[in-house]
């Protein structure tokens, strides 16, 4: 009896970290939209006003395109890593049985924690210092574009513990994301 009042109290502790990293990743994803189609309006830009109306560049267009590059795929790392669908190597793992897979993939969680906790640490620092820097072109401080680092990697800590739990909590599908129906 008590093995399964803890089963279904893992499970909904796993249903629970499904919905908040869903959550979460849809609004990351739907910032990430936005950030992407004013970027391509801003190189659009920068193509129209230098090959069509012939001005020798529109400047502006090149720092805010980079600006906004960065800042859309820090962002997205999180979502890649609440979707299980970041860049790993898994020919070994999914040889390995499933219940120490769950370790595995809990170490590597922990590891990746500790390394997105570090860059989410130490940007916090680079982005104070960025604050005494400024564009080029915008004059504006460098706090903007610096700060994408540790708001991307918090991102990531945050999806790293809720897929984790999600993982570890869900038997029958352990990369699954709440909104997918089966």
């Amino acid at each position: 009896m008590t093995e399964q009042v803890s089963n279904s109290g893992a499970r909904r502790l796993g249903e629970t970290s499904a919905a908040l990293s869903a959550s979460l990743n849809k609004w990351v994803e739907w910032l990430c939209a936005a950030i992407l189609a004013v970027l391509v309006s801003v190189v659009g830009i920068g193509i129209f006003g230098r090959y069509v109306m012939q001005i020798f560049s529109v400047t502006w267009s090149e720092e805010l395109a980079r600006y906004l590059m960065i800042w859309v795929a820090l962002l997205a790392v999180s979502s890649g890593v609440a979707r299980r669908e970041h860049v790993a190597v898994i020919v070994v793992l999914e040889r390995i049985p499933h219940h120490p897979r769950k370790f595995i993939r809990a170490a590597i969680d922990a590891l990746a924690f500790a390394f997105f906790a570090f860059l989410c640490y130490f940007g916090i620092d680079m982005t104070q210092q960025g604050a005494t820097q400024y564009a080029t072109i915008f004059e504006m401080t460098m706090w903007i574009p610096f700060a994408a680092v540790p708001v991307s990697s918090a991102l990531v800590c945050v999806q790293l513990l809720l897929a984790g739990v999600r993982d570890f909590t869900l038997i029958e599908n352990p990369v699954m994301i709440v909104g997918e129906t089966k």
